[in-house]
């Protein structure tokens, strides 16, 4: 038999067991120290898609370099994407950077209480929404990430929780009188006892509320979805070096790494034929470069680099290839994605 979470005694019962365990046992979490509504923000895009123990080694130096929704509005574009390299799914930051500039000019430079407000700033879906406005401003409203959503599967032994059945069991279930911390403590619930495997429920605060647990269904809980499909795909990357710079490019606006600088994909053209495209002079042969491989979500990318000393006419790399000349040790003020960091420092090897 599911537990009876519509009788409000055992609602009572429920909320004070899991807050107890939460006010006991979770995690001192930067973010956790106070309710300033930026620093809630930054967290939320941090965390999305992102283990909480990478999330912590960014947070700070972050805050340190863009202290207020100010300082982040007024920050250029590589700026914010040199503070996030490492993080990964690039986009967030230019989300956040965008959003930063939104509030400070269209809502006096206060992230928005109002919900259809926060929920139109980039980079903000139903769940950043809620955990925005539940933790910073204690508005009751649920917030289910990956984390919630397993612990309620299990609490009502829900095989496919659908986000018709999720919203409602969350509205259901949630405290009004401590909503941000509630969200969180079902968040840490999931992430430290709930876990996807070998969750610990003889330690779970709440595990006499758990039918998953009752009936023995935990490890079936929710059922796993079909697994996507890898894709697999070969880059062939032109690393061009001159008078110790090399050559970069921004990637498009939209797409895989979008904005990050990269150095250019020459496609099936030799480096020396590319460089041609480009206006420049090889100087002499090619050198392959260790491949690289990289995996994103739902991709395997696997890059093979190939370097080229070339001479260049100074206006090369203008705008109409979207490149610059960048000296190596400049390079290290440009945000680089983890591959294309790992082909610049096999690049440094080969000219020392």
């Amino acid at each position: 038999m599911k537990p009876d979470f519509i009788s409000p005694a055992t609602v009572m019962r429920f909320h004070r067991a899991l807050l107890a365990h939460y006010d006991q046992a979770a995690r001192d979490l930067p973010w956790r120290r106070d309710k300033d509504p930026y620093r809630i923000l930054v967290s939320e895009f941090m965390l999305q898609q992102t283990r909480v123990e990478t999330v912590v080694r960014y947070y700070e130096p972050w805050l340190e370099r863009f202290p207020s929704l100010l300082a982040l509005a007024e920050a250029n574009e590589d700026e914010v994407l040199k503070a996030w390299e490492g993080l990964g799914y690039y986009r967030r930051a230019r989300n956040l950077h965008q959003a930063a500039r939104i509030i400070v000019e269209s809502h006096s430079g206060s992230v928005p209480m109002d919900m259809e407000e926060l929920r139109a700033l980039p980079g903000v879906g139903e769940y950043t929404t809620g955990a925005v406005a539940s933790i910073a401003f204690d508005i009751p409203t649920p917030a289910v990430d990956g984390n919630v959503r397993r612990v309620l599967a299990r609490f009502f032994d829900e095989e496919r929780p659908g986000p018709a059945w999720l919203r409602g069991v969350a509205r259901e279930t949630l405290s009004r009188d401590r909503p941000g911390d509630w969200n969180q403590a079902l968040m840490e619930l999931g992430s430290t006892v709930c876990k996807p495997r070998s969750p610990r429920c003889d330690r779970c605060p709440v595990s006499s509320w758990c039918a998953a647990y009752a009936l023995g269904t935990v490890d079936e809980r929710p059922a796993s979805p079909k697994r996507r499909e890898v894709k697999k795909s070969v880059v062939t990357l032109a690393v061009f070096h001159c008078k110790g710079e090399v050559f970069l490019q921004r990637r498009p606006d939209s797409g895989l790494l979008a904005g990050l600088w990269a150095f250019p994909e020459s496609g099936h053209e030799i480096a020396s034929a590319y460089a041609v495209h480009l206006g420049l002079r090889p100087m002499g042969e090619h050198t392959a470069l260790p491949p690289v491989e990289h995996r994103f979500t739902h991709l395997h990318v696997r890059y093979e680099p190939t370097m080229l000393e070339v001479d260049r006419d100074e206006k090369v790399g203008g705008d109409g290839e979207r490149g610059r000349w960048v000296g190596l040790d400049d390079l290290e003020d440009l945000a680089l994605p983890v591959a294309q960091r790992k082909v610049f420092e096999s690049c440094l090897e080969h000219l020392e």
